[in-house]
């Protein structure tokens, strides 16, 4: 791997992102309407390779459903206003009038209520009602203290989503979670993260997740780059903790653990490429935040737009574009890559001759400089 020196005393490895990267078309091309865009992760297939980013500003119990109906996974964010209010519609709409001076404040004055316990087994009693798969998400921290409250009311897949999560979390304060005997104990399929390096993977699928977040989630509402300095562009990230899965799937006789990309996806181009570089599916958040049944009204934020103590997000203003069936199953009115972001991924596999997502996998990649 090519190094590059950064000044006398540092060299780097050079990373790439989405945009900077192309895919070539093969020998042959397919009808895109014999594609198959279907994953499965443990019991669960879902015929979109979606996973809903586990954001207030694009989740709710409502949408869950929705997507779920559609045919992708939404998780929802245990942490966030569903299990702080008995009725947080009002503070949605709230969130999204906020003057932009004033939002990162607010928002941490709405998000410092304590969650209720009792209303994280209703969230997922409404969603399993509907008859769709209920997925939750907690970060590492809370994942202890509430993990029996989650398996009690019933939830079919665990998500443990952090800024970076890892298998080795070291602290003198008090103990941390151990993933691998908590996800041992777990009788449901938990997906971890997020990690954006190989050996990080690595450890995180010997702890028996079901499957690995690539990348530190948040995209375009997150500033984690700008507070903390931490960055792996999109492309390179993928491909890392893909060949981590290869290598995990030799060392373990088999046991293959999915990739899902997480953040930085903001059109149908991107959610190709990042499959191409090796991710089962993708987890997005901006796309839909521009839909008309999205709580956020327009407006996008992540859980890190409102920590209390080091904000490293903030709330973001899309607009609305369409339905969540417009944006994710067409018709597209614009030319943009933001809507019928399924349909494009299917014609994008079409075209480079690839009938399901394991195959598009192999597809050849070239670095491309980027057009404007």
């Amino acid at each position: 791997m090519t190094q590059v020196e950064i000044g006398r005393g540092k060299t780097g490895r050079r990373a790439y992102a989405l945009d900077e990267i192309g895919l070539v078309p093969s020998r042959r091309t397919r009808d895109p309407e014999e594609v198959s865009i279907a994953w499965q992760i443990d019991a669960y297939r879902f015929e979109l390779p979606v996973v809903v980013a586990p954001m207030d500003s694009v989740v709710s119990p409502a949408t869950a459903i929705e997507i779920g109906r559609l045919g992708g996974l939404a998780p929802l964010d245990l942490e966030g206003l569903w299990t702080r209010y008995e009725d947080p519609l009002p503070l949605l709409e709230e969130c999204a009038a906020l003057d932009a001076a004033a939002a990162t404040k607010r928002l941490q004055e709405i998000y410092a209520a304590p969650i209720q316990e009792e209303l994280i087994g209703r969230r997922i009693e409404e969603i399993r009602a509907a008859g769709v798969t209920a997925a939750v998400r907690l970060s590492p921290q809370r994942t202890v203290q509430y993990h029996k409250a989650v398996i009690d009311a019933g939830v079919d897949i665990f998500v443990i989503r952090g800024t970076t999560v890892s298998a080795e979390h070291v602290s003198g304060k008090a103990e941390p979670l151990n993933l691998k005997q908590f996800i041992y104990e777990l009788d449901v399929p938990v997906i971890v993260g997020g990690c954006a390096t190989h050996t990080a993977a690595l450890h995180l699928m010997r702890t028996g997740a079901a499957g690995v977040l690539v990348g530190f989630g948040g995209g375009a509402s997150h500033t984690t780059r700008n507070v903390l300095g931490v960055a792996v562009p999109m492309a390179t990230a993928i491909s890392d903790v893909a060949a981590a899965r290869r290598d995990y799937m030799d060392e373990s006789g088999g046991r293959y653990v999915h990739v899902i990309a997480d953040g930085g996806m903001g059109t149908s181009g991107d959610i190709a490429k990042a499959i191409a570089c090796g991710a089962d599916a993708v987890m997005v958040g901006s796309p839909l935040a521009r839909a008309i049944e999205a709580p956020g009204h327009g407006f996008h934020w992540g859980s890190e737009a409102h920590h209390a103590d080091l904000p490293r997000g903030r709330r973001v203003e899309f607009g609305q574009v369409g339905t969540l069936e417009q944006i994710l199953h067409g018709p597209s009115s614009v030319a943009d890559g933001s809507m019928n972001l399924m349909g494009a991924l299917k014609r994008t596999m079409a075209s480079t001759g690839y009938s399901d997502i394991k195959e598009f996998q192999r597809v050849e990649v070239v670095v491309a400089p980027v057009q404007r």
